[in-house]
Formats: structure tokens, sequence, C-alpha cells
């Protein structure tokens, strides 16, 4: 999927008698299967999220490259580049939050992918409402999704 980054999803908003803009965030997903790829999309879009899919580390990374996502759902196991490598990667030139996304039970994964530079981690299968509810806190840490005052004459 292909977003163009001048039409970000927004919304005009009248607060006492202020035009003010609400830029909706958005968020790269990244799983190579298909199944969770929609799953994401359809917890995401109702939330008013623009959402970009990639399907494998390396188009994750040359969507970086284009987009610019205020927060990236990366899944670990996917063949070719794993999410520890791609999360790795990416730290080298963002700090966009990333949170992990897995159906590895061990403990020591969580810790790895923490310890690397993930902000959080989130087992498959997952509950809409905690991930809804996770990502609003790294969006808000960050500030994205916020209002602003539209200036004008």
């Amino acid at each position: 999927m292909t977003i163009d980054k001048k039409t970000t999803p927004s919304r005009i908003i009248v607060k006492g008698g202020l035009l003010e803009m609400k830029k909706h965030p958005y968020i790269m997903v990244v799983d190579d299967e298909q199944t969770i790829l929609s799953l994401l999309k359809r917890t995401l879009e109702p939330e008013r999220y623009g959402v970009i899919a990639a399907y494998n580390g390396r188009s994750a990374l040359a969507l970086l490259e284009e987009h610019e996502p205020n927060l990236i759902i990366l899944d670990i196991m996917m063949p070719g580049l794993d999410g520890f490598q791609v999360l790795d990667l990416i730290r080298e030139r963002s700090n966009v939050p990333i949170i992990m996304l897995t159906a590895k039970r061990e403990v020591n994964t969580a810790r790895d992918a923490l310890n690397l530079g993930a902000d959080d981690y989130v087992r498959k299968p997952f509950g809409r409402g905690e991930l809804l509810a996770r990502i609003r806190a790294k969006l808000r840490r960050t500030g994205a999704g916020v209002t602003m005052p539209i200036k004008g004459g």
C-alpha cells in the first residue's frame, strides 16, 4: 500500500471559535502473514489511523525511506530479515516508537526486543483493546496526533 504524505488523514475541529486541525497518525505494520496485516488494518483504520503495510523487513525499510510513520508494529518472525534485524536497522536512523508483535512465548524474546530498542512487546493472539491502548500510550508520549491550531489571517 502506498500512501502520499500530502494526503495525511485529518479533520477540522472548531473549538471556542478557533479552527484546529487534528492530524491522524500513520502506523506502519510489518508482518509476513496477510491475515495479520488485514486484522491490523481492520483494527486501526476505524480508529482513524493511516496504515502503511509492509510484508517483510526489506519492504518495511524501503517504505520507511518514503514515509515517516508515527509508530511501527513489527513482527519478529519473518523470512529474510527478521524483526530483530529490522529493529536494529531502524534504530540506526530513527527513534520512532516500535511495538514488537510475535507468537513467541519465551520470556527472553521480550527482554531481547526491549533491550534492542523496542518500546513495547505484544504477543499473538492479541486483544484489540489492549493493542489500541498501547498504541495510544506511545503516540501520546511522542505528541503524535495532537490537535494543532490553524494559523489564519
